[in-house]
């Protein structure tokens, strides 16, 4: 297959998968609205999705709740058909739509983020703040693997004789939660360490002045701000009295400060490439400044030249131009 008849098939086979997808939902809501799972010998949609479906328990899940917001509001289904919703953004919104504001709220959710429905949920059902807590998570104990251990009819050998018991590795620590409660109001949860913990409790106390009750979120709102200054000075030179740049010596790969400035508020933080659809590329991390005429060919560090690109799309470029081994 060539490049482009790859993709487009690809496209067919999304847009194929969707179309079963709508059918298999559709009729979901019918068995369900039938009782025929009752019938099967299921208490639940659930367990009749899982058993004889054998769905995995997400997708049971989202298809479920996918089938009963469709029943109430059809249109669901030729929104999910067309790819502009989602089974994540009908399980996000589902239990919100109304008669009076379903056509409102399902326009404002196509093609959003996980996290654009999350904070148009946030502005249709408010939550309270959450209050700040200190909690200390209780210790992690080592895990024996049970083929270490002996059978108990097994003699018991001398302890010299005893291999070491293998020793499962830790669980992977708990995800970063960032949950929008209301419009402008987040949840931000996380794991530290005692050290860091300490560190917040010195702080509580050094600002009490300020923040009388210890706030943890003020404070964490102050360290960031001084923290993003910091990065600002040394990834930008950022300054609030910036100097002319000096130009760079003929030959130099070196970026000036002012180029690097200039570049970073045009291109708005974030990855410039834009691919042959038209999609500019969403990345904020790992930036790159990239030489849109190579420096290996003459480019030079100006910014009509220079551009943000992720770490992928610049060795994406590099790698057109120079070949698979290639830099910029």
């Amino acid at each position: 297959l060539s490049d482009r008849h790859l993709l487009d098939e690809v496209k067919r086979l999304a847009a194929r998968e969707r179309d079963v997808t709508v059918e298999l939902i559709a009729h979901l809501a019918e068995v369900e609205e039938r009782g025929l799972h009752h019938a099967e010998g299921f208490d639940s949609m659930f367990l009749y999705c899982r058993q004889i479906l054998l769905l995995s328990e997400h997708a049971a899940y989202g298809r479920i709740e996918a089938a009963r917001a469709a029943r109430k509001f059809p249109i669901i289904l030729e929104m999910l058909a067309e790819g502009s919703l989602n089974l994540t953004t009908v399980g996000l919104v589902g239990r919100h739509l109304t008669r009076d504001n379903y056509r409102e709220v399902l326009a404002a959710a196509k093609a959003r983020s996980k996290r654009e429905v999350e904070e148009l949920v946030a502005r249709l059902h408010p939550q309270p703040d959450v209050p700040s807590s200190i909690r200390k998570l209780p210790e992690v104990k080592p895990v024996v693997a049970p083929g270490a251990l002996l059978p108990a009819s097994a003699p018991t050998p001398a302890p010299s004789a005893l291999p070491a018991p293998a020793v499962l590795p830790p669980a992977p620590p708990r995800p970063q939660v960032v949950t929008p409660l209301a419009p402008d109001r987040y949840k931000v949860q996380f794991t530290v360490s005692a050290k860091t913990c300490e560190k917040l409790r010195l702080a509580q106390d050094l600002l009490r002045h300020a923040i009388p009750d210890g706030d943890a979120g003020a404070i964490f709102d102050r360290a960031l701000t001084v923290l993003l200054e910091d990065l600002a000075r040394k990834k930008l030179a950022a300054t609030d009295r910036p100097r002319p740049s000096r130009g760079t010596a003929p030959g130099s790969r070196h970026i000036p400060a002012e180029v690097k400035r200039k570049v970073w508020i045009r291109d708005g933080g974030r990855c410039a490439f834009v691919g042959k659809g038209g999609r500019r590329c969403d990345q904020r991390a790992f930036l790159e400044f990239h030489h849109v005429e190579p420096y290996a060919v003459g480019g030079e560090a100006t910014v009509s030249n220079v551009e943000l690109r992720c770490r992928v799309h610049n060795r994406y470029e590099a790698e057109i131009f120079f070949g698979p081994h290639g830099s910029s």
